[in-house]
């Protein structure tokens, strides 16, 4: 797979307020919107044959949601930077498809409201497609906004979903970001589309405990569900799904008791570098108070945008790893 990532970032934010002329960067999560033409990579209750019934909708309208597995999720845990994790639920395509929480009928796995677990978009200033003045997009929380481009690429934390972007969505027969920011802006970032294989797509049943996780306890998630669909998940809210996953079993429903209470309470008493929390002894992450410190400004930018060197004290002066620029790059 060729492409041409310079310049770029397409999969890394949601950037159709550049198309309509409006900002788009106002939810918590950062979902930016309800538009969903673009819809998620792939349905993940498909079993890959090309016979699926239409997706469901998500309930965010985040168009580029990259899916974690059971591993990803609790090595984020691990590396003290669970506050960079958001699930997403879809809505049931018929009653008999799902299960009622918050008055919302969701899609489910035998009566357990399933979901995905992925990373934020808190809102950046970025320039992205060669645009002369930066604007507010909601973009990955591991992205540079100066270089654009991903923080932990090449680390033990970059996602397997975001490496094998875009094969998964030629595989499906799906449309890349590529095409559409060639389409919208010109130039060519798709290269070589010479791709037919499903491997590590983790349809159907197999996804399962390995990609999508199923909650046990729909009650739990009273209360939870609105406030996903409006972009406005706490911490707390977070940390249930966040543990649930952690917590499952790849090809079962099952549940580890002792995962899920360890996940959780690892993601709440994460120690944050603003507060001054003590958490459970470890460095304080950069990444919840730079998601923090991103959603203030861009609520008190009074229409301003920022350049997007001021990354340098959002992010990189509260230690996250530094991006090598394109120079040099082939």
């Amino acid at each position: 797979m060729e492409v041409n990532c310079e310049g770029c970032a397409g999969c890394c934010m949601d950037w159709r307020s550049l198309l309509e002329g409006t900002a788009a960067a106002t939810r918590d999560d950062e979902g930016g919107g309800t538009d969903r033409r673009h819809g998620p990579t792939h349905d993940p209750f498909g079993d890959g044959d090309g016979e699926r019934a239409p997706s469901r909708d998500p309930l965010d309208g985040d168009p580029n949601f990259v899916p974690l597995t059971r591993d990803e999720v609790r090595g984020f845990l691990e590396a003290g930077m669970g506050e960079a994790l958001t699930p997403r639920f879809w809505e049931a395509r018929g009653e008999d498809d799902g299960v009622a929480v918050d008055g919302r009928s969701l899609a489910a796995v035998a009566g357990r409201p399933a979901f995905f677990v992925g990373l934020r978009k808190p809102p950046k200033p970025v320039a992205p497609f060669g645009l002369a003045e930066s604007v507010w997009l909601p973009a990955c929380v591991f992205l540079d906004p100066t270089t654009l481009q991903c923080r932990i690429h090449g680390s033990e934390r970059f996602p397997d979903e975001c490496g094998a972007y875009p094969e998964h969505n030629l595989a499906l027969e799906a449309a890349t970001e590529c095409e559409r920011v060639e389409s919208a802006f010109g130039g060519e970032r798709l290269l070589e589309a010479d791709h037919d294989d499903f491997e590590g797509l983790l349809l159907g049943s197999q996804a399962i405990g390995a990609k999508l996780f199923c909650h046990p306890r729909p009650a739990d998630l009273e209360g939870i569900v609105d406030r996903a669909a409006a972009g406005a998940l706490t911490r707390a809210d977070r940390a249930e799904l966040v543990a649930i996953a952690a917590a499952s079993s790849p090809g079962t429903l099952a549940i580890s008791d002792h995962h899920y209470e360890r996940a959780r309470e690892r993601l709440l008493g994460e120690t944050d570098g603003d507060s001054g929390s003590e958490g459970d002894g470890e460095a304080p992450s950069w990444v919840g108070p730079a998601i923090r410190d991103w959603q203030r400004r861009f609520r008190n930018a009074d229409g301003t945008v920022p350049s997007p060197a001021v990354a340098d004290a959002v992010e990189t002066d509260r230690g996250a790893p530094e991006t090598p620029g394109w120079d040099g790059l082939e």
